[in-house]
Formats: structure tokens, C-alpha cells, sequence
């Protein structure tokens, strides 16, 4: 095809890529967005695409992968990996951003972006419910106007509100009645409000699963789905047991029954498990462990790149920490570097406060944050706590890392005054109060771009924005960025953004987490997934292999 028949940004990627401003990888992240296949995208740039050879795979056998099982009960709101994790093997997204980064077509078969990236056309697969009936446009207009809806809560508000919603009387809303517009059967069309260039990456926030309209947002064992397995048992804190689907549109299920199994917080029985065959892999690797999981014979280490991280975060609207001289002491009080040593075995990078990470491909390098005690104390003083000033933080004791981090970050703001105490709860527990405690520290897990955590967790209003912080500058350049194809000139946006967070935001961002799993040396297809998604259909078992 004529290279003036494609979307006009290939031609603007193709000189970026001539004169050295992006890479190959990122040619493919980009130019796959506004809807060229991933295949004449390698094939523009002499790339092979990621999925050009497929191996063979058996058949059959029950897979048991060690992870913690928690509540599925309302995908749209999903806030962990854990929980979709089961969920996404029973129901679908209209696209999947793979292992490298690269977003494909999933339910939805191709799509189109206009020049102005204000108007995208969806086209979908003919594809099958479990029961029997077809998916359709319809179903996916439900699925999306339902994550649109404030009264729902889902996460995905904080991806999206910046195209797709308004203010009307005091509430948010869709911008436009035809905001999410029915063609026919098979083809769905966004008419956004601002230009977005990661529409089809938002479609795959873990959130944003395709659900039977008929079952009303909810989801359990029977629950109907497009996916290549159905949900048989689901036991909280013991165990999810999931049967291979019949007649699935797509390639596999390879493996006739996948379990995950639930060992609590006792991470050395995971280890022991795998160790000694009652699991096949391990949903996440501890780094204390990964000497005990190399020296297992049967076992293989499966590594990637990512921007995982967790964030001590303040609510700004509490009195303690409404000024934001505050704020930036927690930053000045903490060695990023030493955080990184003490909690993770320096398997990661330090951060900077940000939520932007290197591998992103629109960071903007500000340099180290570099840490001032002096400059902290001075600055409590200003803000009128000149004997230093007495807080209480929430987290998690498992995974056992974000303990390790907390408890070193305490000894360090412990020198600049900031006396904290540690309020440790189970993952259950923390759960269910990770947005309302004062100060906390949460996991995040990677997003292909940077701004997309910035969106999620800082936009003002969003339900994932914890910290109730807002800041009308940093909305406006926000959306900017979200609306520029241009890298150079989209990172130079995220450098504001990332200047705003270190100057005046509501986190203290120790490190970014290197991450591994670990699974028996018989499954076979694994690909550790940036963000820890598991598709169990690409995974078989090898009946030769003990």
C-alpha cells in the first residue's frame, strides 16, 4: 500500500525514525496505535514481528501458578493485578498490549485514527460468547459506558475523562451523546473530545474487560465470557479453578484445568511449593528468594524490563500535609539509592518523585532528586513545624519488600525530624483502605507510557487519584500530553509534569522494581508481561519433561 494511504503520522514516525529521534521498538509502539498491524509496522522498519514463528504446543494437564486470590467479584473495578489475573482468563479487552509493549487487536480486529486522533473506528471479530450468542457493539458500548460512569468508580475515569467526559451541573458526564457511537453489529466509533493518541491502550487498563451486558458488571464462577476459560471455583485466600473453554475463537487453551493457589504471606511456602512440584510457577519472585529459585534444577527465571514501583503518598487535603513545603521534606528526607539497596537488593533503579519512568519512552531525565536533611528541616520550619512533626503511614507486610522500604525510609525521615509510625497491615487488609488512609504506600504496576500513571493516580477527580491531589496546571499539561503523537515534544510536556510532582506533588517515590517470576522448567510459553498479566492461553505443559 501506497505510503500516503496510511495514517499522516506514519509518515511523520518514519522521518523521526530516519533521523534517529525514536527507535525501531518505539516505531512499532506508535505507528501499531494509530492502527497499522503489527506486521507491516516490522516489516516498514526490517523488524521480524515478535509473533512470526509459533511453536507447537501439547495438550492437557492442569497448571498451578502461586498467587494470591482475591476478590473478582466487579472487574470494572479492579485495582490489583492478582484479581484480573483471574479475570482476564474468562473475560476479554477489545485490544492487549503485549509482552513488548506493542498493542494488537483483540476482540476488536483492526481500528482506525483520524488525522486529528479525534475520531477512532473500532471494527470487531466475529466472535462468541460461552452460551452461544455474539459479541457485539452494543456489548462493548455497555462495557465502556459503564467504566465511564462516575457512580460505577472505576479506574478507568482517570484514562479516559480527559476525551471522553465533561462537567455538567456539577457532575461528570459523557462530552457528547454520540461520544460512543454504535455503526453496526461490528464496528464501535469513539468521537472524542480532545485528540488522544493512546485510545487503544487505554482499552487494555486491566480494568476495561468486556463483560456480558446481561450479568450487569458482575462476575463469578458460570459468569459467561469471550475468554478461552470459564471460572469453576473461586475460594478467597485458598484457591481460583478455571476449565479450558471449548470452541475459543482464538489460538489454545493448551492446558485442560489452570489453578492459581493462595499461600497467604508465608512467601517461603511459595518457594517450597514450587521447590518441591505443588506449583508450576510463581505469579511474582521475591528478590530474597531468587538464590533459592536458581538453585532449583527444574526451574527457569523469567525477567522484564518495566516500570513497576510504589509511592508513599499523602492526601494534600489533610491538614498535615496541605502545605506542600511538607511534602517536598518527605522527598529531600530520603536517599532513593540506599531505599533501593535495603528493600530490593538494588534489582531495580532509584526514582526521582515522579512517576515517570527511564524506559518510558517520553521521560524527560531532570537528573537524581538529591537528598537534603538540612533543606528538609529547614523547610518543616517554614511551614511552621520547627520541632519536627509526627505522622503515622499505612502499607503492606507482603509482599515483604514495601515493608522493607517503609522501614528504611521511617529510620531516614527520622533524621530530618519527620518522626513516622508504621501501621502494617495484611494485603486483605490494605486492600480495603488503600485510598482512604492519610498516608500510605501502594504499588504500581508498569504503564507502557508515561503519562498514563500520571493520568490514573494525579488527574483531579479521578477514582485512583488517593492522594486527592489537583492541580489545575498540571491537568491542563496532562491532557496536552496525552493528545501529542510528537515523542520529543510530548517528553518535553512530561518533563513540566515530572518538575510539578517533585516540586509540589504528593509522593515519595523510592525506586522502580526490577521484576521476575519463576516457573517450572515443563510450561512452556511463558513471557513475563511488564505489568505481571498472565494469558494463560499461550501456556502448555510439557508431558516429556518431569
Amino acid at each position: 500500500m501506497p505510503i500516503d494511504q496510511y495514517h499522516e503520522s506514519i509518515r511523520v514516525l518514519l522521518k523521526q525514525l530516519s533521523d534517529r529521534r525514536i527507535s525501531r521498538r518505539e516505531f512499532l509502539r506508535y505507528a501499531t496505535l494509530v492502527g497499522l498491524s503489527a506486521t507491516t509496522a516490522a516489516s516498514m522498519v526490517g523488524v521480524r514481528p515478535a509473533s512470526a514463528e509459533k511453536l507447537e504446543m501439547p495438550s492437557g494437564g492442569t497448571l498451578r501458578i502461586a498467587m494470591r486470590v482475591l476478590d473478582v467479584s466487579n472487574p470494572h473495578l479492579y485495582a490489583w493485578i492478582q484479581d484480573s489475573n483471574v479475570g482476564r482468563q474468562v473475560h476479554e479487552y477489545l485490544t492487549r498490549t503485549d509482552q513488548d509493549n506493542v498493542t494488537r487487536p483483540y476482540l476488536a480486529e483492526s481500528w482506525e485514527a483520524s488525522p486529528d486522533l479525534r475520531t477512532w473506528t473500532f471494527r470487531l471479530r466475529d466472535v462468541k460468547w460461552r452460551d452461544g450468542r455474539s459479541f457485539t457493539a452494543d456489548d462493548a458500548a455497555w462495557n465502556l459506558r459503564r467504566v465511564l460512569d462516575p457512580a460505577v468508580g472505576s479506574s478507568g475515569l482517570g484514562l479516559m475523562t480527559s476525551y471522553m467526559m465533561k462537567e455538567e451541573n456539577g457532575s461528570a458526564v459523557l462530552w457528547d451523546a454520540n461520544a460512543i457511537e454504535v455503526v453496526d453489529d461490528r464496528t464501535l466509533r469513539l468521537n472524542l473530545m480532545a485528540p488522544h493518541v493512546a485510545v487503544p491502550e487505554d482499552l487494555f487498563h486491566f480494568p476495561m474487560a468486556m463483560l456480558d451486558p446481561a450479568e450487569n458488571g458482575r462476575f463469578g464462577v458460570g459468569s459467561n465470557g469471550t475468554g478461552p476459560f470459564e471460572l469453576v471455583e473461586h475460594e478467597l485466600d485458598k484457591r481460583s479453578i478455571l476449565k479450558a473453554r471449548g470452541e475459543y475463537w482464538g489460538d489454545g487453551p493448551h492446558v485442560d484445568e489452570l489453578q492459581f493457589v493462595d499461600y497467604g504471606e508465608d512467601q517461603d511456602a511459595v518457594v517450597d511449593a514450587l521447590a518441591s512440584g505443588a506449583v508450576d510457577g510463581v505469579y511474582e519472585g521475591q528478590v530474597e528468594h531468587l538464590d533459592s529459585f536458581l538453585a532449583m534444577p527444574n526451574v527457569t527465571i523469567y525477567e522484564a524490563i518495566t516500570a513497576q514501583t510504589a509511592v508513599a503518598r499523602v492526601q494534600v487535603d489533610r491538614e498535615e500535609f496541605s502545605d506542600p513545603r511538607v511534602r517536598k521534606a518527605l522527598k529531600l528526607a530520603i536517599d532513593p539509592a540506599r531505599c533501593l539497596e535495603v528493600a530490593n537488593r538494588n534489582v531495580g533503579a532509584p526514582a526521582e518523585h515522579h512517576h515517570v519512568c527511564p524506559v518510558h519512552p517520553d521521560y524527560f531525565r531532570l537528573g537524581p532528586f538529591k537528598t537534603d536533611t538540612g533543606a528538609a528541616r529547614a523547610l518543616l520550619a517554614e511551614a511552621g513545624h520547627p520541632d519536627g512533626i509526627d505522622l503515622t503511614i499505612s502499607c503492606r507486610s507482603d509482599p515483604p519488600w514495601e515493608l522493607r522500604a517503609v522501614e528504611e525510609m521511617v529510620g531516614q525521615w527520622q533524621t530530618a525530624g519527620i518522626r513516622v509510625t508504621i501501621e502494617s497491615k495484611t494485603s486483605s487488609e490494605y486492600a480495603q483502605v488503600w485510598r482512604t488512609v492519610p498516608f500510605g504506600f501502594t504499588s504500581w504496576t508498569h504503564r507502557p507510557l508515561g503519562f498514563m500513571a500520571l493520568g490514573l493516580a494525579y488527574r483531579t477527580g479521578v477514582p485512583w487519584n488517593e492522594s486527592h491531589y489537583s492541580n489545575p496546571r498540571f491537568d491542563e499539561l496532562l491532557t496536552q500530553a496525552e493528545g501529542t503523537l510528537d515523542v520529543d515534544v510530548r517528553r518535553e510536556i512530561l518533563g513540566e509534569l515530572e518538575k510539578i510532582l517533585q516540586d509540589d506533588g504528593p509522593i515519595v517515590q523510592p525506586f522502580w522494581r526490577a521484576a521476575f517470576v519463576a516457573y517450572n522448567k515443563r510450561v512452556m510459553g511463558v513471557q513475563l508481561h511488564p505489568s505481571q498479566y498472565i494469558f494463560a492461553e499461550q501456556l502448555a505443559l510439557d508431558p516429556d519433561s518431569g
